[in-house]
């Protein structure tokens, strides 16, 4: 059924945000004097204010995971302009000069590792009260006091979690020489992703609207894997995943997966998924136009808007992301199925301006 009005998202997830710097060149032009907020500091995401969700005509609102009150990050050496830490699991991350993200380094499972190694390892409690500790009085704040969409935003996905510990090299090479190994390394994430999901939920009173949890399966013209594989090893945990979550709430999955997960949508459909992210309309069969024509009686498309075509990156001028905006809604918004945001996180060489012009367009071509 096709609503009133196209939904907007902006800030509910790690995924659907804004970066640091961007958002702080968008409050300069909208004469906004408030500090950010970090929502994610590997990717340097902004906890998005009110203030600028409510100019912008945003629908949605997220609840988040903090950080586990036993743990503080081992911040190590680095040079000038640059950041390295240690995280709860191990993992080295290092942010160079000038640049801002921090990318995983250093993996504590790299190299020769067993059953043995797995089982010994010290994973992080999933259940240190310090992760959920602000999410019972936000949950309840927005569903007695709001009517906007809750988005629960569980940590990073398991898979990746399980590249990191292992290196996204090694991990691949595994995934095709010992599967039955990276079986037993997913095991792990996937039980730690599970309890503490569970925990947050039940902080929520297992009342949200929407609960979105991140991998990346795709590259930008296939998957990182077969199919078969991705049916054997990754499929029947993801199914796990879902249908725990489906068991105890009546909220929608949202999924987010960049670059072409094409020939896996059916699967995902299949164990419950809901709702796709990003959309990532620049990778090998994931046209807007496609999607919706094959998928779009069974799937919500969440995101699309492509804040990178060359029209809209030199940011000098609006007319490419207003035009951007009214094709993808043109395409995407018929009969319903479609919230709009941008692909992915908003980058730091997106003016102000056009950002201001993605959500006014949407505002403007999104109602009937």
């Amino acid at each position: 059924m096709e609503p009133d009005r196209l939904p907007i998202d902006l800030g509910s997830t790690a995924n659907t945000s804004i970066t640091k710097d961007a958002y702080e060149n968008l409050k300069q032009l909208l004469k906004i004097d408030l500090p950010t907020k970090l929502m994610s500091k590997n990717l340097s995401t902004a906890i998005v204010d009110d203030v600028v969700l409510e100019r912008f005509g945003v629908d949605t609102r997220g609840v988040f995971l903090s950080k586990s009150d036993s743990w503080n990050n081992i911040e190590l050496a680095a040079e000038k302009d640059a950041d390295k830490y240690i995280d709860e699991w191990g993992i080295t991350y290092y942010k160079p000069p000038n640049y801002p993200f921090y990318d995983a380094v250093k993996h504590p499972l790299a190299g020769e590792i067993s059953s043995k190694t797995l089982k010994e390892f010290p994973w992080p409690d999933p259940h240190n009260k310090g992760r959920v500790s602000t999410i019972r009085e936000r949950a309840r704040y927005l569903r007695e006091h709001t009517d906007y969409a809750i988005v629960f935003h569980a940590m990073g996905g398991f898979i990746t979690q399980s590249q990191y510990l292992r290196g996204i090299e090694q991990w691949l090479e595994d995934i095709a020489a010992e599967p039955e190994l990276v079986g037993e390394l997913l095991d792990h994430t996937l039980q730690y992703q599970l309890e503490l999901t569970l925990a947050a939920l039940a902080e929520c009173d297992f009342d949200v609207d929407v609960v979105h949890f991140g991998d990346d399966l795709g590259m930008q013209n296939s998957l990182m894997f077969s199919p078969k594989t991705y049916r054997e090893i990754i499929k029947p945990r993801q199914a796990k995943l879902f249908s725990v979550v489906r068991a105890h709430t009546k909220a929608k999955l949202l999924y987010h997966t960049c670059g072409c997960n094409y020939d896996v949508l059916d699967d995902l459909i299949e164990i419950g998924m809901d709702a796709l992210n990003p959309i990532q309309t620049s990778a090998k069969n994931m046209q807007a136009d496609k999607l919706k024509r094959e998928f779009g009686d069974r799937l919500v498309f969440w995101g699309g808007i492509d804040t990178h075509v060359p029209s809209i990156a030199a940011g000098a001028d609006t007319r490419g992301m207003e035009e951007e905006v009214r094709q993808v809604i043109e395409t995407m918004a018929p009969g319903g199925g479609y919230v709009l945001s941008a692909i992915h996180n908003i980058q730091p060489d997106i003016s102000a301006k056009n950002i201001c012009a993605l959500f006014e367009s949407a505002l403007r071509y999104g109602s009937r």
